[in-house]
């Protein structure tokens, strides 16, 4: 009988631990995230992972690190097939493409209204994200923008930091021809192939190519032609920039030295510090604004991403609730992944934290991030539409000629043709 005993305890145990195996195989959860930077954005996220594991030990994230441009053409095929089958559980989309992802795929993401309170998001970017009154993203980085110059050249054309408040960007002009006459110093790069610039513009005077039906809106938008316009007038001032192709001659235009100024999104600031040398001899401004427009404001944005949780994710109540509770309220999560990573996140409790009112001395002691808040907030809000890629395309088209001094009212319906062939 023993043998028999010792054998029914065996088969009762090993039982037992193949229902313990089971049992913990089905607590055990893993979330697949995409992204497209290990340094910035997957840096955050597995951040973000290792504080919620603290409380869910049972959750691991898997994160997966590709080109933006594989995230995006991986995620587009997919959902046009309807084949959800590796898919991921989050998904990092960036702002410009969120209404084109939700429009075209309505039944996609999960909407996030029940787990997030996004009156403590910056709004403009809760709008984007919004859709027939459900909002379908947890608000990541944003792409407020700044205008960070060179102090130390400022100063010797004779322009401190008082003189670069509220200045309009004929001002801009008239500041950058005096760098240039007294520090041999061109103010900025400048790609005559990149539409960035315009986006920037119209932003910041609160439009865009789009009406909030969805309609074009080019070809009669008064600060459309006003944005064309002002950066003709910087093109045509060609002393004051230099010709540049690409990201890398981009940075390098300002890392080098050659550049005085670089107007753009909080994101550069990473790379602005990354030489040490030039420490004390930035310093950041508001944008300038557009002059003669109505609504024109020194805010605006470039660039910027967002979180979402795809609806067909076996994990996606899992997925919600990391999103929620660690991007959604965990104000020291941003302290530090703005401290490690020059993450300047749109969560606005996390403005109130030690690292985003500290001081900076790289930047002459200025209070850069606690700046960067104040300007977020007053960021106008705008419908992104559906065919930005399009519309910055046929604008870029159309900037050779421009700077060469051809008619801004000619520019505007080539564009407005370009893109109303294309939607169609």
């Amino acid at each position: 009988m023993k043998p028999f005993a010792i054998s029914w305890r065996t088969g009762l145990w090993a039982a037992a631990g193949i229902q313990l195996l089971t049992s913990t195989t089905a607590l055990a959860t893993e979330i697949t995230v995409w992204c497209w930077d290990m340094n910035f954005n997957g840096a955050t996220m597995k951040e973000a992972a290792a504080r919620y594991a603290t409380a869910h030990p049972d959750v691991t994230l898997n994160i997966v690190d590709m080109a933006k441009a594989d995230v995006e053409q991986k995620l587009q095929a997919q959902l046009a097939s309807g084949t959800t089958e590796g898919l991921p559980d989050i998904v990092l989309i960036e702002d410009y493409g969120a209404q084109k992802y939700l429009q075209s795929f309505p039944d996609a993401f999960e909407p996030l209204n029940d787990k997030v309170d996004y009156s403590q998001f910056a709004p403009y970017k809760v709008a984007l994200a919004t859709l027939d009154d459900k909002t379908y993203s947890l608000p990541f980085d944003s792409g407020v923008t700044g205008f960070f110059y060179r102090s130390d050249l400022l100063e010797q054309a004779g322009y401190k930091e008082a003189d670069l408040q509220d200045i309009t960007w004929d001002k801009y002009i008239e500041i950058a021809k005096a760098v240039k006459e007294k520090t041999g110093h061109v103010m900025q790069g400048l790609d005559t192939s990149d539409s960035g610039a315009i986006n920037i513009l119209m932003q910041s005077a609160g439009s865009w190519y789009f009406n909030e039906d969805g309609t074009l809106n080019i070809k009669d938008n008064a600060a459309f032609k006003a944005a064309l316009t002002q950066y003709q007038k910087i093109m045509m001032t060609p002393e004051i920039w230099k010709p540049i192709s690409g990201w890398n001659e981009f940075t390098a235009a300002f890392t080098s030295g050659e550049a005085a100024s670089v107007v753009t999104g909080v994101w550069i600031t990473g790379t602005i510090k990354a030489a040490p040398d030039m420490a004390g001899k930035w310093g950041v401004a508001p944008i300038p604004k557009l002059d003669g427009v109505e609504g024109a404001t020194h805010a605006s944005n470039l660039g910027g991403s967002s979180w979402y949780v795809l609806s067909s994710s076996a994990e996606k109540d899992a997925a919600t609730d990391f999103l929620a509770t660690i991007w959604g309220k965990d104000v020291d999560f941003y302290q530090k992944i703005l401290i490690d990573q020059g993450a300047f996140a749109t969560y606005l409790p996390a403005r109130e934290g030690p690292a985003f009112k500290a001081s900076d001395d790289f930047f002459g002691g200025q209070p850069v991030w606690a700046n960067f808040s104040t300007w977020l907030q007053a960021i106008p809000s705008v419908n992104y539409g559906v065919y930005v890629n399009e519309v910055n395309a046929a604008i870029a088209a159309q900037l050779p000629a421009l700077a060469k001094g051809g008619s801004v009212d000619e520019a505007i319906a080539a564009i407005d043709a370009q893109v109303s062939q294309q939607i169609q």
